[in-house]
């Protein structure tokens, strides 16, 4: 896989067509998009939580706090437990964190039900795919190889590809990510509304999951189409020509 440029320019919408289909480039989310990693992560953030003296919380409360990257789901963790952490504090605790989940990153991580059929036909369609997450890029490149997914992916972003303060919501992974994969008509596919604003900044298209990791009720996402299961995804793509 070639590496990423963070250099990017729009692209024109009116490129030549590969295929029938609509886009040449999809965009993917990671946490809670394509792999259910709060299997993995939760035991991660109780791992810190313990580390600072608090008892763990529910694992169906940590998927609520994924997609900010590991510094602000461990945040949110501490400030559910009434903790309001210093810099040096929340540095510390990160830092035990994230030495647990890379230890243990596809321990019980798997893909959701349908992700590879669908990989695969988009790739059939001619499509580019490509991974933008807010998870640091060196994780999510040892998760997905750890899943055998690498083989899939064009481009693979993380929050710290593009440099401080450059992850999701704001446009530039997915606009590098496009430019990576040569890519006219892109659409996003995401859980959160980091992935709905980024889009939105980047001027794509975005589907968003039923399932998956929700900073906000699924009703509120903002998304331009909601899909219930991946098998609904190449349709759902299909009505957003």
């Amino acid at each position: 896989m070639p590496p990423n440029h963070c250099g990017f320019h729009r692209t024109s919408p009116h490129g030549l067509p590969m295929s029938d289909f609509p886009f040449d480039t999809i965009l993917f989310d990671l946490d809670g998009t394509l792999v259910d990693s709060n299997r993995d992560l939760a035991p991660a953030v109780n791992h810190a939580l313990e580390f600072a003296g608090h008892e763990p919380i529910a694992d169906s409360q940590v998927r609520n706090y994924i997609g900010g990257g590991a510094a602000l789901m461990l945040r949110r963790a501490l400030e559910a437990k009434g903790e309001q952490p210093s810099e040096d504090r929340m540095a510390e605790l990160t830092d035990v964190l994230l030495k647990h989940y890379w230890a243990h990153i596809a321990d019980n991580t798997v893909p959701f039900e349908g992700v590879i059929a669908a990989l695969e036909e988009l790739a059939a369609k001619g499509c580019k795919l490509a991974v933008c997450t807010n998870k640091l890029e060196k994780p999510a490149r040892q998760l997905i190889e750890a899943l055998g997914m690498t083989q899939h992916f064009t481009a693979i972003y993380g929050g710290d590809t593009c440099g401080l303060g450059r992850s999701k919501p704001e446009p530039d992974m997915l606009l590098a990510a496009i430019k990576d994969c040569g890519g006219n008509r892109a659409a996003m596919v995401g859980d959160s509304t980091y992935d709905v604003r980024a889009a939105r900044n980047a001027e794509v298209p975005v589907v968003t999951l039923s399932f998956g990791y929700h900073d906000v009720p699924v009703g509120e996402l903002g998304g331009d189409v909601l899909i219930d299961h991946f098998g609904d995804l190449i349709p759902a793509l299909a009505t957003l020509a």
